[in-house]
């Protein structure tokens, strides 16, 4: 299924009947409160599988749009106990894959709750390239990234012009720059330093 950037994928608080794997192309994830006020939790890179909450909970907790235009695989979600029955290796796959989710959740709740406005930037600057490498997206530390700078303020709980002053000050410190949709990051290790971020590869993740 091919769906255009800003289509909303997921929804939430509904019961859709289907799952996705994003094969091509970005979206968030996010939630928001009555006020309308957004909270992003998640970008979604090719080969993130979407959709699980409402497998398993019956219905999303949080919404999914494309940032840009997408290719997705759609499964059937009403399949999902028997596609585990009958391929208990991808049952695993998922169960991993809801693990790496938990465990990214964690790290981005201390960054939102400990870090500083520049240490939060630099490390979600490092975690997206990190993300990048890992499905083949990442060349010489150059990554396109097609989200906004309010996606990131969203996702950090920054205001837009903080986290614009604060990109500004990595692009100055020759750390990082995010221009034109591509992040381009000059010095990773001084970057993870100031981020407190590690960099060690991430790993594979399945394709569901």
């Amino acid at each position: 299924m091919k769906v255009e950037a800003g289509t909303p994928i997921l929804m939430e608080g509904s019961n859709a009947p289907q799952l996705y794997t994003a094969l091509h192309g970005m979206g968030i994830r996010y939630k928001t409160l009555p006020s309308g006020d957004r909270q992003v939790i998640n970008f979604v890179f090719p080969g993130d599988f979407v959709g699980l909450q409402a497998g398993v909970m019956g219905e999303m907790s949080h919404s999914v749009e494309a940032s840009t235009a997408m290719t997705l695989c759609v499964f059937d979600r009403k399949a999902l106990w028997s596609f585990f029955k009958d391929k208990p290796e991808r049952a695993f796959d998922i169960t991993w894959l809801a693990a790496i989710e938990e465990h990214f959740l964690g790290e981005t709740l201390l960054t939102v709750g400990q870090r500083d406005a520049l240490s939060a930037v630099a490390w979600a600057l490092v975690k997206l390239l990190l993300r990048g490498r890992s499905v083949g997206l990442a060349r010489n530390d150059r990554l396109p990234l097609p989200f906004r700078q309010q996606d990131l303020a969203d996702a950090l709980g920054l205001s837009l012009v903080h986290t614009n002053k604060t990109l500004r000050k990595l692009r100055v410190k020759q750390l990082a720059s995010w221009a034109d949709g591509v992040l381009q990051v000059n010095d990773l290790a001084a970057l993870a330093a100031l981020g407190q971020a590690g960099i060690a590869p991430m790993p594979k993740r399945p394709l569901i």
